[in-house]
């Protein structure tokens, strides 16, 4: 009898154990209800799930508002975020009280966001206080999504929608996995990157739907390892390494598979950027297809009588074919005072329909090894 009862203890001991070890934390069991404002909800369920290990956000179907909120870590141990519903950050600009984000993950090791719910930014009537292109030290607006100092973490099947400034801002991050994403905003909408990294490491995004008024994926400086894969971009400024140089200080970028743009400004301090290789794309109605641009001034608001002292290298562009918007298909024009060193250029072939003939490709300050089908043929300008 000892024996059983004490078999009994140790099984309904362990049930406790399993039950505890996570928790399913709804906002509606927080007080937040659809078509209202859920920012309390929210931090409340962010809370008590963080303070156990394995739990669960959840926010059902529907439709919610939401302000500025900051999801903090450490917790416990692994967190899940499974948005199912749609989440509204406020119209306003005055709303965010001098924040940069809508929704801001930070410090968290081993987040999970799913559920194929919707972050929309709401940014139609901000793009229009958006004065970048005209004043070099402009104030950026609220970001939809920020991910600081996260780790070893996925984030897939979410959608972001109409940021005011860029949707899914990528900070100090180490680990990180981007699956499945679809993120959205019109052509002409101003500074509204898809996913921009920074200061991370070994960050992968693949099957992923882009389509914004300016960079697809941009890669900002201090960032290594990054692969993209299965991307599809437009509209937008396709996947860009860049702009580098605009900063004092600014860290090596490194270790990118997939992009096609590089961009730094001239008069820059030094830097470097290698280590970069973009093979497997296919370019349907692109304008200028292949680029590396060091003389990178937007709109003319920099100083471009020294030339750009990041240092570029050990670059390659393989197998890109398709269709270039622009005659100008291949664009290396490298710094006269750090030339481009250790490029390489395979099997290109883009065709160009447009007035004035056959596409053309232009090298400066670049002696790339050539091999391969070209079209157009490799450097046909030089200068």
């Amino acid at each position: 009898m000892g024996k059983n009862l004490s078999i009994v203890t140790i099984s309904f001991l362990l049930l406790l154990a399993s039950t505890s070890a996570g928790q399913v934390c709804d906002v509606k069991s927080y007080g937040g209800k659809p078509n209202a404002d859920i920012t309390q909800a929210l931090t409340k369920a962010w809370k008590a799930a963080c303070a156990v290990a394995g739990s669960e956000v959840v926010i059902s179907t529907g439709t919610y508002k939401l302000g500025v909120v900051t999801l903090l870590g450490p917790c416990k141990g692994a967190i899940e975020f499974n948005l199912q519903g749609t989440l509204q950050a406020p119209s306003n600009i005055a709303s965010f009280n001098g924040k940069d984000f809508s929704v801001s993950f930070q410090r968290i090791d081993s987040l999970t966001m799913s559920g194929g719910g919707v972050f929309d930014g709401k940014g139609q009537m901000a793009w229009q206080n958006n004065n970048c292109a005209k004043k070099y030290s402009c104030k950026t607006l609220p970001i939809n999504i920020r991910f600081d100092f996260v780790t070893n973490s996925i984030v897939r099947n979410i959608k972001s929608k109409d940021s005011k400034f860029f949707h899914i801002n990528v900070m100090g991050c180490k680990n990180l996995q981007i699956q499945h994403v679809s993120i959205t905003a019109p052509g002409d909408s101003p500074n509204t990157d898809g996913i921009h990294i920074g200061c991370s490491s070994k960050i992968t995004i693949t099957n992923a739907n882009i389509g914004t008024g300016d960079d697809c994926i941009s890669i900002g400086d201090g960032t290594q390892d990054v692969t993209a894969n299965q991307v599809t971009c437009g509209p937008g400024h396709g996947i860009s390494v860049g702009s580098l140089g605009r900063y004092q200080n600014e860290q090596p970028v490194s270790g990118i598979r997939n992009g096609v743009r590089i961009k730094t400004w001239p008069s820059s301090p030094p830097g470097s950027a290698s280590d970069m290789h973009f093979e497997n794309i296919i370019m349907n109605n692109v304008a200028n297809p292949i680029l590396i641009d060091q003389g990178y001034c937007p709109n003319n608001q920099c100083s471009n009588k020294s030339p750009s002292k990041v240092n570029i290298s050990n670059v390659s562009f393989k197998n890109i074919r398709g269709t270039s918007s622009t005659k100008e298909a291949v664009k290396l024009i490298c710094s006269n005072s750090v030339p481009c060193q250790q490029v390489v250029v395979t099997d290109i072939d883009l065709v160009y329909k447009g007035a004035g003939g056959s596409a053309t490709s232009t090298c400066v300050n670049v002696k790339p090894t050539i091999s391969g089908k070209q079209n157009p043929l490799a450097c046909t300008r030089k200068q």
